[in-house]
C-alpha cells in the first residue's frame, strides 16, 4: 500500500465515517462483488490474500472459496470491522500491513486487489507486481478490480491495471474478465 501520507488520508476517512465508500450499502458494490466472485470461475483455493481488504465486505464473499485467507489493509480502523464481519469464518485472519514494503511470508494461489492499485505510484506498482509474482504459486490466480472513474490516487484505474499487468513476468496469462463504464476486472495466472 502507499506511504505514510496515504495512511494518514485513510485514517481521516475512517474517522469521519465507518464506511466511507458505502461498501455495505451501495448497489455498485453489490454488483461488483458478484462479478468479482464470478471471476473465480468456481475454483477453490488453498490460500488467498486480499490486499486492501478494508472492512471485509468482499472478504466475506471470497473467503469461503479458500481454505486459508489473509486480508491486509494499511490502517487499523477498517480491520476492526472486518474481523467482526468475518468472525464466523475461521479460515480468515487480518493484518495491518503497508504493502508492498511489508509482505506476508506465506505463498498463495489467489491474490485479490480491488480498487487499490491506483493509489500506488508507478515504481511501487511495479514492486507490487514483483512481490505478487514471487508469492503466487504455480497456476495461481491474480484477480484485479479497478474503478475507472475519478479517484484520489496516483493514477487512473485504467492506467493502474495496465501498468500492473505489464509489470508481471513473461509467461503469465493476462485476461480481461469483465468491464463496464465503472470498473474493469482482470485475471492473470502464474505459469504452471
Amino acid at each position: 500500500m502507499p506511504d505514510a501520507k496515504w495512511a494518514d488520508h485513510f485514517e481521516k476517512l475512517y474517522e469521519r465515517s465507518a464506511d466511507p465508500w458505502n461498501l455495505t450499502t451501495s448497489a455498485y458494490e453489490v454488483s461488483k462483488y458478484a462479478a468479482t466472485l464470478a471471476a473465480l470461475e468456481g475454483r477453490h483455493f488453498a490460500s488467498g490474500l486480499e490486499i486492501g481488504c478494508a472492512m471485509g465486505t468482499l472478504t466475506q464473499r471470497l473467503a469461503p472459496e479458500c481454505d486459508a485467507y489473509l486480508g491486509v489493509d494499511l490502517v487499523e480502523p477498517p480491520l476492526v470491522d472486518a474481523r467482526a464481519r468475518c468472525a464466523h469464518l475461521p479460515q480468515v485472519r487480518f493484518e495491518k500491513m503497508a504493502i508492498p514494503a511489508e509482505w506476508p511470508s506465506t505463498r498463495f494461489d489467489l491474490i485479490v486487489m480491488s480498487e487499490v492499485l491506483y493509489f500506488l505510484p508507478r515504481a511501487e506498482l511495479e514492486r507490487l507486481a514483483a512481490r505478487c509474482a514471487d508469492a503466487l504459486l504455480p497456476g495461481g490466480m491474480l484477480l484485479l478490480v479497478n474503478w475507472l472513474g475519478p479517484n484520489d490516487g496516483a493514477m487512473a484505474g485504467q492506467a493502474a491495471a495496465e501498468g500492473f499487468l505489464a509489470a508481471l513476468p513473461a509467461g503469465w496469462s493476462r485476461n480481461p474478465y469483465a468491464s463496464n463504464k465503472d470498473y474493469r476486472i482482470d485475471v492473470a495466472r502464474a505459469p504452471g
